[in-house]
């Protein structure tokens, strides 16, 4: 479930409009670490990983739509980047991701 996942998002984001081409390959660097990640957190959390999962699929979703909606954007990544708080402590790297992913949305102008 999660490479189809992870697979869908790759997609939207090589054919959305509203990425610029050389921000799409950094995009999908931090995509494939955050899944590394997510990954990990599975073997103990699975419930928090899927929910982590979600909002990134929502996310994804958000900002590779064709009639782009900043409010709903910003939301999306809210909760992105509030179903990682927990484990700052416990999985660094995957908080970092998951700050990184939303730093990058930022400095595209998403």
């Amino acid at each position: 479930m999660l490479k189809h996942t992870l697979e869908t998002i790759e997609n939207k984001i090589k054919n959305a409009p509203s990425i610029p081409e050389a921000s799409k390959s950094e995009y999908l660097e931090l995509l494939h670490t955050l899944n590394t990640e997510i990954n990990e957190l599975q073997k103990s959390q699975k419930e928090k990983a899927q929910s982590i999962k979600g909002f990134t699929k929502i996310s994804s979703h958000e900002i590779t739509r064709d009639e782009i909606d900043p409010g709903l954007i910003r939301i999306s990544i809210e909760g992105l980047s509030s179903s990682v708080k927990e484990f700052e402590a416990s999985h660094p790297k995957l908080v970092q991701t998951v700050n990184a992913i939303c730093d990058f949305l930022s400095k595209i102008g998403i």
